[in-house]
Order: C-alpha cells, then structure tokens, then sequence
C-alpha cells in the first residue's frame, strides 16, 4: 500500500500545539513509510474563517520545516486542496445520496429547530434533530420546492443496529445507531457542506489510506463510516491519537498557558524543540531515549509506538527540551538566532555596527548556558550595550545586610576590580574569598551587590565573564555610582533619625 495521510485543519484560529501533534504524527508516519503527506485547508466554516488563521498555518509549518508533497501553493494530482474552491464537487456527492435514498432535503427553517431544541431541553431530552423531513411525500416536497423554501441535505442514520469500525490503536469501535446525531446536515443551505461530508468525499477522492486524527474525533467515526458506506466506498484506515492534557489531567487549554505555536515562537523556543518535544507527547521510541532530531523521526517513527493513553504536555519540561537544544547549537548558528529578539527589544541598532557584533560574538559562549529562550537574550545582554538607568537599592542589598555593611562589601569588590584583568578566574575567585573573610561577609553577600552593580539586576551572567565583558572602568564607574546611592541613603536615614530624636 502506497501510504497517503493527510492534515486538514480549519483557519479559523491559530495552529495550537494539539494541532500540530497531529501534523507531525501524520507527517513523520508519511515519510518513514516513503508515503505522501498531503496539507488540505478546510476552509467551509465561512463565518469563522480567518486569512490571518491561514496565513499562520502556512507559516508554522514552515517555521518547523514541514514540507508538505500535496497541497496549497504546491498544487498535486488531487486539487484543489482547498475546500471552498471543491463546492461543486460535494454539491454533486450530496445530490447523489438523495437520488439513491441515503440522505433527503429538509426544508425546517430555523425557528422550527429552535422549537424543538426547547421542547426537548424542557422535557429533558437530547435527541437532536426530530427527523421531521425525513419521510416526506412526494407531493410535500415538490411544494416545499414551489414554495422557494431553503433546504439542507441530511444524511439517513439507520433508527436501528450498530456501526463499527477498527481503529489501529484502540481496536474495534462500535456505536449504536440511536445513539448517532439524528440525520446530520450533510450540505447547508448555503451550498457549503459541513466538515462531515467534504471530510468523507475528500479523503475518498484523494485516496486517502489512513487518517490520524485527535480521539475526540471518535463519535464522528461511525457517522463518516456510514457516509462511506452510502457512497459504496472503502473507508481509509482510522487511527484516534491520545488527547494532548495539562499536568492537571484536563485537555491541555490556554488556561494551562499558551497553546498556540505563534505565542512560543515569539517567546524564543526554537522549532527543533517543539518538534522533538511535541512528538513525544504520546509516543516513545523507547524508555530511555528523548533526543531526536527531525531526520531521525522521518526514519524511526512508527504508529505502533502511539500510547494509547492521553500524553501529558509539560511546559518546564518543554523549556528544558529548549535550553538543551540551545545548547546544542553553533556559536555562529545562536548569534543568528538572538540578532532579531536584541533588535526588535531596541538592545541593538538596524542596521547592526561592527562594535555590536563583536560584542556579541565575544559574549555568546558566557551567555549560552543561561538561556533558556532565546528571548531571554536581551535582559541577559543589556547592560553591556546600554547604560543602566534606575538601581533598585532593594536588589543589591544582600540579606541580612544594611546599607552600612554593603557598602563596606562593595568597597572592598571595588579594590580587586581595578586589577581584575590581569589575573586569571581561579586568582580573582581566592582573592575576593580573602577580602570577603577580611571584611566579615560571605563571599556571596559580596558578589551579588557586585553583580547588581555591573549589570543591573540579581541574575546576570557569570560575574567575572560579565566583568571581562564590560570592562574595568565602565565597571569601576558603576560601581562608584551604586557607592554613591547608597552612601545617599545611609545619611537619608541618619537625618530621619536625627529628626525622630527632636
């Protein structure tokens, strides 16, 4: 068999991680079995549809190197790939089932089937549509059809019986036929089908073998088994993936955080990550390994190494996936990647200057290991590009310190700044450890008002990397400065003291 899966999401919002697992699952199933993956837009939900929704879904998959053998832009034997532009195709299929008695025109108008939704909601029922259509005559149809009156195509579910269908990962499902949505629309008044109809005809047409979709789809599946079925066609092969669920045990939802793949984009995750990460999410290749670059999936993946469990979507492990991958990464590959985020936050000049870049290439080795996004960049690298504005006297107070006895610790960093470097780290590390024991501070109760001081902020990169970075006298002139504010504050205290005493 000449394997040929599909990915048919709907713009009509942005493409979220649960999304993507299925186009990376169908993706990666393609090519380790040397089949096609094709990319369909189905785009029928015009009231909810969204050119920037579509214009993401072009983009993500881009971004994670997704290439697609069939579809939009592309073009291939089975086009269009785009629903809207198939309307006479399911206009045609439809049809088709009325003339051969699987499915009739229904003429209810709104209001009528918003009558019975009441009735059934007040007598405590939930049958659906009542059928109301179904068996009419002849004569009442031809005059519904003088009358001008609107109708939908609806498909005939059996009132009785079962309908199964055998799923490669979860085995034979079987639903009964009562418990099917009653007679579902099949093609709207509109002309448009729902995604029951196009999704049946189109993966029919396009010799679709198997479909690997979310397991909320399964009480679809013996509603698009009857569909097959009707049409006398061969239904592809099913496969339901586990759901994609927060660590909370619920279906992973933005109220776990960000789900769309745009919004980690932005933040500075890299598609090497997402990719390997996501792909985990509810398959193993084994129990130890979790490293796998995409042209290893495109080998290694196989559908049955899919857990039939929900895969639980941990975002601290995701940002671990990325620091790794991060690391993983060239000097000269991670300066590509950090330019745009030091640009777009106003860190760097458009275009960038020599004395830029080679800051930049001289700090990217020292910066490396605290990045966990690459977002992270800008704070991280500010202070060696831009002049410090407001010190928060709060972040360089050390604990269980005052004003009085960070000054003396600063002081005393000060004096082995000057000569800093003309020595190495292991002499610079003895000598402030000696000044810390002579001034009567830890070693870390020195260090961090020093750390402050050079760069800002409590978390920087290693202090005397940052040291070397920044140089002794832009550091010297700093640390003066951070001197002066809190000697400041000392006298501000004495004459409040003085004030209190009168």
């Amino acid at each position: 068999m000449d394997v040929r899966v599909r990915y048919a999401p709907s713009p009509t919002g942005l493409q979220h991680i649960g999304g993507v697992r299925t186009a990376l699952f169908n993706y990666f199933f393609a090519r380790s079995m040397g089949g096609k993956f094709i990319l369909r837009v189905e785009d029928t939900d015009r009231e909810r549809f969204s050119e920037e929704s579509l214009k993401d879904l072009y983009d993500t998959l881009e971004w994670l190197g997704i290439d697609w053998d069939e579809g939009p832009v592309k073009g291939g034997a089975y086009g269009p790939y785009i629903q809207s532009e198939r309307t006479e195709l399911y206009t045609k299929y439809a049809n088709q089932l009325v003339e051969d008695g699987k499915a009739y025109h229904c003429y209810c108008s709104s209001e009528r089937l918003d009558k019975v939704r009441e009735v059934q909601k007040k007598e405590k029922k939930n049958y659906g549509y009542d059928r109301h259509c179904r068996d009419l005559s002849i004569e009442e149809r031809d005059k519904n059809e003088k009358d001008g009156l609107k109708s939908v195509i609806r498909l005939k579910i059996p009132l009785e019986g079962k309908t199964s269908f055998d799923d490669l990962l979860l085995g034979t499902v079987t639903r009964k036929n009562k418990d099917i949505s009653p007679d579902p629309v099949l093609l709207k008044s509109d002309g448009f089908p729902t995604y029951h109809l196009a999704n049946v005809v189109d993966d029919h047409l396009m010799e679709i073998t198997h479909i690997l979709r979310a397991q909320e789809w399964i009480p679809s599946g013996a509603m698009h088994i009857l569909l097959y079925k009707a049409f006398g066609w061969e239904p592809p092969l099913y496969c339901h993936l586990p759901m994609v669920m927060g660590k909370d045990g619920q279906k992973l939802s933005k109220r776990h955080g960000s789900t769309s793949v745009v919004d980690f984009r932005k933040r500075g995750y890299l598609p090497e990550a997402i990719i390997n990460y996501v792909t985990m999410v509810g398959w193993a290749y084994d129990d130890s390994r979790e490293f796998f670059t995409k042209e290893e999936l495109e080998k290694l993946f196989s559908l049955e190494k899919i857990s039939k469990s929900p895969g639980v979507f941990d975002y601290k492990k995701l940002e671990w996936f990325n620091g790794q991958y991060i690391r993983k990464k060239s000097e000269a590959d991670l300066i590509e990647e950090v330019i745009p985020y030091l640009k777009k936050d106003g860190i760097i000049s458009e275009p960038i200057t020599e004395k830029e870049m080679l800051i930049i290439k001289n700090m990217m080795s020292l910066m490396t290991e605290r990045l966990h996004f690459i977002s992270d960049i800008s704070e991280l690298s500010r202070f060696l590009f831009k002049d410090i504005g407001n010190y928060t006297l709060t972040d360089i107070i050390p604990k269980k310190m005052d004003f009085k006895g960070t000054i003396i610790a600063l002081e005393g960093a000060r004096e082995l700044v000057e000569g800093f470097e003309s020595r190495t780290d292991e002499e610079n590390e003895e000598l402030f450890r000696k000044k810390a024991e002579e001034v009567k501070v830890k070693l870390g109760s020195m260090l961090m008002p020093l750390r402050v001081a050079i760069s800002g902020s409590k978390v920087s990169p290693p202090i005397f990397g940052s040291l070397r970075l920044l140089g002794v006298d832009k550091a010297l002139e700093r640390i003066d400065h951070v001197i002066g504010l809190l000697k400041e504050a000392v006298k501000n205290e004495n004459d409040k003291e003085v004030e209190s005493g009168q």
